[in-house]
């Protein structure tokens, strides 16, 4: 194998490990989140999904990671990247006492 095959088949599986980031799955029932916290990993994506027959609006206002996902209803779901490591507390503007906690690390 040549020495700029070797580098290709290198860099190949490098992307290949990249484009590899999760997706973890949040549910809201009960004016609440299924889980108080998770640990994902540095840009793996959170999905909010709305299993309450009525709206939420999930945002934080973190230096880690800031959004508002703005509001939507029942069987909806909206997804975040979390692309910085640190903690990202996220809340619902609709209902005040939910509240999680993502760890995000690299």
């Amino acid at each position: 194998m040549t020495r700029i095959s070797a580098l290709a088949l290198a860099l190949c599986a490098l992307s290949i490990g990249q484009a590899q980031a999760g997706e973890h799955v949040v549910t809201q029932k009960g004016k609440a989140f299924s889980t108080k916290k998770i640990t994902v990993q540095q840009g793996d994506s959170v999905r909010f999904v709305n299993d309450d027959p009525f709206a939420h609006n999930i945002f934080s206002l973190s230096d880690v990671k800031s959004f508002d996902l703005g509001s939507y209803g029942q069987g909806q779901s909206k997804a975040v990247v979390m692309d910085k490591a640190g903690t990202v507390d996220v809340e619902c503007a609709v209902h005040p006492d939910m509240k999680m906690t993502v760890e995000v690390r690299k």
